[in-house]
């Protein structure tokens, strides 16, 4: 059974637990510049978000990489990136719909959420369990995708 994060917004604080934690696991300080997780703020409705990579099935990303630095870890289910094949092209960070690679330029590479080998700091650092890492069936992305096909099928049959 694969696993994914789920992410309740309406639980998340904005304390930046998560982005300090993925820095901390990732570079070994804690820099939210280097977070692989951010934290999104609006400020017109007061509310904060978490947001990381989804490990999308359709994953654009790995597709669309000229040099297949992107693999899925058998395990998790992660798209990961090999920075030894990287060549920091950005083409990745281009083919994300979701805004979720980034460009490092300290290295001249791409990062993204590899789900710390089945274990993210991000939701063990996480102090109001706004980030949870649960079975892939239990964060209803079926239930998503049914309700996003209704809403194109209702706006094709308006239009």
């Amino acid at each position: 059974m694969q696993k994914s994060l789920h992410i309740d917004a309406n639980k998340c604080t904005g304390c930046l637990q998560c982005e300090m934690a993925c820095s901390y696991e990732n570079y070994g300080v804690f820099n939210i510049a280097k977070s692989r997780i951010k934290i999104f703020s609006f400020e017109h409705i007061g509310r904060k978000v978490p947001y990381t990579c989804t490990q999308c099935a359709e994953a654009w990303c790995m597709n669309a990489c000229p040099v297949d630095a992107i693999r899925v870890d058998a395990g998790t289910g992660a798209k990961i990136v090999n920075e030894a094949i990287c060549v920091g092209c950005k083409v990745c960070t281009i083919a994300c719909p979701f805004g979720t690679v980034n460009y490092v330029a300290e290295t001249g590479k791409v990062q993204k959420c590899d789900l710390c080998g089945g274990d993210p700091a991000c939701a063990s650092a996480c102090p109001t369990g706004a980030i949870t890492y649960v079975d892939a069936d239990w964060t209803g992305l079926d239930k998503m995708r049914a309700w996003a096909g209704k809403t194109d099928s209702a706006t094709r049959a308006s239009a």
